[in-house]
């Protein structure tokens, strides 16, 4: 007599519970967040707006399938695309990373939080739109930044100790874990739904690294965390016409993320969610650079003025930091684009040292073509320094530091300048939030005329009115 295998009754994965459970349930009381979460909207939509000067960037903007309409839809801030909300979120969240200008998460996992607003701007305004359509009042700003906040502290939570670059994968994996859960709930999903969506997420996995690394660096990078929203949008979609779920994703025996991506490591949640990651989020404020490099490119700059008549007397310069640039951005050798280049602490600092300044052009290959920069490149070391690359995970500072110091041919040298904390830091905000608001207006002029520009700035930077402004208003004011 054959023997029928008893069909067990697995418990649902406790990381999938605790996301659904904070995206659903967890109400969100810091005032600091959400004014930082309008700092972060407002930041997301400047350098998106600044990368819709690069037709590298535009090219992959617009519908998929040139002609393409949609009754209802989501507008692309600083264009006149008008598209479905996968096809949004992905032109929405490739704008906002580009350039490598957006906000920044460092731990055991790096990340760009603020990638998620592609798919939390584009469902926002969907919903909105259909609302109406509906008969019904749209969605509030409010809510898409508590979905920022939400999105952000997802991400950056399972950051703090869980690191796909180690094992290959990009961490755009949790852009779309993050985007999976709150765009969920944007459609009017609940506690299961987000579940399933989530569990969907995992089971995709993610994007090799490849294209972050030498010899394959390529514009991918900036284009990846657009996808990951935008797949984080289309699973979503799927979960509210009742797709399933999968109760044990990350821990099946064999099959589960745990064991085919991890090599058997658990994934754990170092803290409870609440608005941690928001209220700690790194800015990326005067310079369009990989953000371990910041700190490096900000001493440079210091010393620029004692080199910049001596460039040719440079026996050799040494940057002092910490493990992770080591890792991921300290590259010799030919670099062969824009995004090879923005992630090369020595080419960086070559650019600081040399014109005392660094601008999104500064990648380019017209400008990259200077001989001086590669010269000066071959000249360096990179030195890591224990301290640096403990106080980077220490939760009480997560600091990091770089120092710069030049060595000219006749022995003599500059002084040693070190900064532990960029600009974009907590510790310095409020050095850097006047900072923060003058690059958006410098942005916004790049793509506006004077008044339209006035007025996009004038909404962003009212907390109380932005809060209760429509986010269909908002996302048509940014129409061009």
């Amino acid at each position: 007599m054959t023997q029928v295998k008893e069909k067990q009754n697995y418990v649902t994965d406790e990381v999938l519970e605790t996301i659904a459970d904070y995206v659903m349930n967890k109400e969100i009381t810091s005032d600091l967040a959400y004014e930082t979460a309008r700092y972060a909207l407002m930041d997301s939509l400047g350098t998106a707006f600044l990368a819709l000067r690069y037709p590298e960037c535009t090219k992959h903007l617009g519908p998929v399938v040139p002609g393409t309409t949609v009754p209802i839809g989501t507008r692309v801030p600083g264009t006149q695309h008008y598209l479905d909300p996968i096809e949004g979120a992905f032109d929405i969240g490739t704008l906002i990373r580009w350039l490598d200008y957006n906000d920044t998460w460092l731990a055991a996992e790096w990340g760009h939080p603020s990638d998620n607003f592609g798919g939390i701007l584009a469902v926002a305004d969907y919903m909105s739109r259909k609302r109406i359509s509906e008969g019904k009042e749209p969605l509030k700003v409010k809510e898409v930044l508590e979905a920022g906040i939400k999105a952000y502290e997802i991400q950056g939570v399972l950051a703090l100790d869980n690191s796909l670059n180690r094992v290959g994968f990009d961490h755009v994996l949790f852009v779309k874990i993050a985007s999976a859960a709150v765009v969920t709930k944007l459609l009017g999903g609940d506690k299961q739904d987000v579940i399933n969506c989530v569990s969907n997420a995992w089971v995709d996995a993610g994007a090799l690294r490849t294209y972050r690394h030498e010899p394959n660096t390529g514009s991918r990078k900036s284009w990846a965390a657009g996808d990951a929203t935008s797949r984080a949008v289309r699973l979503a979609l799927k979960t509210l016409k009742g797709e399933m779920g999968y109760k044990t994703a990350l821990t099946a025996e064999g099959w589960g993320f745990e064991d085919v991506i991890m090599n058997g490591k658990e994934i754990t949640l170092a803290q409870d969610f609440d608005s941690y990651v928001m209220e700690n989020i790194l800015f990326k404020i005067s310079y369009p650079a990989e953000f371990h490099a910041q700190t490096a490119l900000e001493c440079a700059i210091e010393v620029h003025d004692q080199v910049k008549d001596k460039i040719d007397e440079i026996e050799k310069v040494k940057i002092i930091t910490h493990e992770s640039a080591i890792r991921i951005i300290d590259k010799k050798g030919p670099l062969h684009n824009p995004a090879d280049r923005d992630h090369c602490i020595q080419y960086i600092t070559a650019v600081g040292l040399l014109f005392g300044e660094l601008t999104a052009d500064s990648y380019e290959d017209d400008f990259a073509q200077n001989p001086l920069i590669d010269e000066l490149r071959d000249k360096m070391v990179t030195i890591e320094k224990e301290e640096y690359s403990k106080d980077y995970l220490d939760p009480e500072k997560r600091s990091i530091a770089n120092a710069v110091q030049v060595v000219f041919k006749d022995g003599t040298e500059t002084e040693l300048v070190a900064r532990e904390y960029p600009i974009g830091h907590r510790r310095r905000r409020d050095e850097g939030i006047p900072l923060l608001i003058e690059k958006f207006v410098e942005n916004v002029k790049t793509r506006f005329p004077q008044q339209q520009a006035e007025k996009i700035f004038a909404v962003l930077n009212d907390h109380d009115k932005l809060m209760e402004t429509d986010v269909n208003e908002l996302m048509d004011l940014m129409a061009i």
